[in-house]
């Protein structure tokens, strides 16, 4: 089974492969990105080239790894039960194939009582979750799953339909963070020391400080204090928002005082068609996209759409499924049909997020499949996704967070 992420999402595949209970390798690369830098770009820019292994055994994951070769990422992991020195005393595994050295340097530890079997399945468990939380995430990319016998020996498994239901839901749950964090690959820095030190209690102050170096990514603060990303994304968001922290990739880290420019985005304004039969569905697209620096048309009868959209020639459709007349399968389709529309970005909306529903909208050739309701943030991330961002770009509405810093850092 192979192909390319814009034919089949990473949930669909790997929904494929529990339930046929397969076992073996899923290999997924992401594209280089090539263009200029807009919207989400920067994140994009930071997966080009990278690669994944999910490791299955009938049809559970029993390990998942990103670019195979490295072992910084299980050094972060023995950060927590002060063992990352005794990484190098360990021989190599005699077990540690191509594809897994890490994995064969964690049984290592294992055989050597370094590590109970309780803090290893946890360390694996971890590094299964922010694979996949990367690989769903990912929108750009070649997959291949190869059948063969599985990793071994084996300290623990996880059901893929429960674990993609989590994560699916922190991807979305990440997505309001935008525009002011974009990745789990940043890097805070404190820009304002005396005022971030007078709002937050010292202990509070003293934990961040220790991190936000701009050497250390958010990724890396959520391994060592044994925390999901979005905790952590959330503590330091509000910091973020005020200008008191400022986020950087570690090959770019400039002074506290000076923010990282981008380059400037394209000047022609993106054109977005929403066909949608739901009225207020229709007004609140038109309005939010109109406002942030789209020419967005939204238009309830599909009929009359499949004449517009050749007119309008849009750079991304948004078309719903449950229309009258003709549903969004059919709409998708004959779209696909025109070489006008060929390579024009299709998301389906829909109401119900259903495996069928997504493998339907699949094979009529949408780009992407999308459930209703969604909030503004939600909207302008997906846009952005595919065409960029807005022309003028407005800056998107702040939201305050609850929790504190202390109460998820402490």
């Amino acid at each position: 089974m192979q192909g390319n992420l814009s034919e089949i999402d990473i949930r669909s595949i790997l929904q494929l492969i529990e339930l046929g209970q397969r076992t073996g390798e899923l290999f997924v690369e992401a594209f280089s990105f090539t263009g200029s830098t807009t919207g989400t770009q920067p994140t994009q820019r930071s997966l080009a080239g990278q690669s994944w292994y999910v490791f299955c055994f009938n049809g559970q994951i029993i390990y998942a790894t990103q670019s195979a070769g490295s072992l910084f990422r299980l050094r972060d992991y023995l950060r927590r039960y002060k063992a990352d020195t005794a990484l190098d005393k360990i021989q190599v595994p005699y077990m540690a194939s191509t594809n897994a050295p890490e994995y064969g340097y964690l049984w290592a530890l294992l055989e050597n009582h370094i590590l109970t079997p309780a803090q290893g399945r946890n360390i694996i468990h971890s590094m299964i979750h922010e694979t996949l939380f990367d690989l769903l995430s990912l929108h750009q990319g070649s997959f291949t799953f190869e059948m063969g016998s599985a990793l071994a020996p084996q300290l623990t498994s996880l059901e893929i339909s429960s674990l993609l239901a989590k994560i699916v839901k922190q991807v979305q749950q990440w997505k309001q963070f935008h525009p002011h964090i974009q990745s789990p690959n940043q890097c805070p820095v404190i820009s304002d020391p005396p005022k971030l030190r007078a709002a937050l209690p010292v202990n509070t102050f003293n934990t961040l400080k220790r991190w936000a170096d701009g050497r250390t990514s958010i990724r890396q603060m959520a391994r060592y204090l044994n925390r999901d990303v979005l905790s952590v994304a959330k503590a330091i968001y509000p910091f973020v928002q005020q200008g008191l922290v400022q986020l950087f990739y570690e090959s770019s880290v400039a002074p506290a005082n000076h923010k990282k420019e981008w380059s400037s985005p394209e000047t022609k304004v993106k054109r977005v068609v929403c066909i949608d039969d739901d009225n207020i569905i229709r007004k609140t697209v038109e309005s939010i996209l109109n406002e942030h620096g789209y020419e967005a048309t939204a238009i309830g009868n599909p009929l009359q759409a499949l004449s517009l959209v050749f007119q309008l020639k849009p750079d991304l459709i948004l078309c719903d499924i449950a229309m009258p007349e003709l549903d969004g399968y059919e709409v998708c389709a004959m779209l696909r049909n025109s070489s006008a529309f060929r390579q024009t970005p299709i998301v389906m909306l829909t109401g119900i997020d259903g495996f069928i529903d997504r493998v339907k909208a699949r094979m009529a050739g949408a780009t992407d499949f999308y459930t209703k309701p969604f909030g503004e943030s939600e909207l302008l991330m997906l846009v952005e996704k595919y065409v960029g961002a807005g022309y003028p770009r407005a800056n998107l509405s702040e939201r305050l967070l609850s929790r504190s810093l202390e109460d998820e850092l402490e």
